[in-house]
């Protein structure tokens, strides 16, 4: 069996994080991000399931940079709201990290070069 292949439980984690995260930060609203809609298009957890890597996708994407500056600042606030609704779920609240989705980017540019 290949190691990368993700266990059920991890994968549960991961859908469940993904839905609590996605909202706590509807929850902050579009200004709290610049006006940019965020979005947590997927989570990716560690197998001992302490690290959660929290990809996200942002429009415009031209306002990503400075939204990704505000999900680092307030990571450790995220991870304790976390902590609230998944707690009871999980023995450990995993530590978090946001990347940046682009896929909605790549998708556009192929959509570009296919116009041409």
């Amino acid at each position: 069996m290949e190691k990368n292949i993700e266990s059920t439980r991890q994968l549960k984690v991961a859908k469940e994080i993904q839905k609590v995260m996605a909202e706590v930060i509807r929850s902050k609203g579009m200004a709290a991000f610049g006006g940019a809609l965020v979005s947590v298009s997927g989570v990716k957890i560690s197998p001992d399931l302490s690290i959660a890597k929290i990809y996200v996708s942002i429009f415009p994407s031209d306002k990503a940079e400075t939204v990704m500056g505000v999900l680092e600042e307030n990571c450790k606030a995220l991870r304790g709201e976390l902590g609230s609704k998944v707690g009871k779920q999980l023995r450990i609240v995993p530590e978090i990290a946001f990347y940046l989705d682009s896929s909605l980017d790549y998708v556009e540019h192929i959509e570009e070069l296919l116009k041409k």
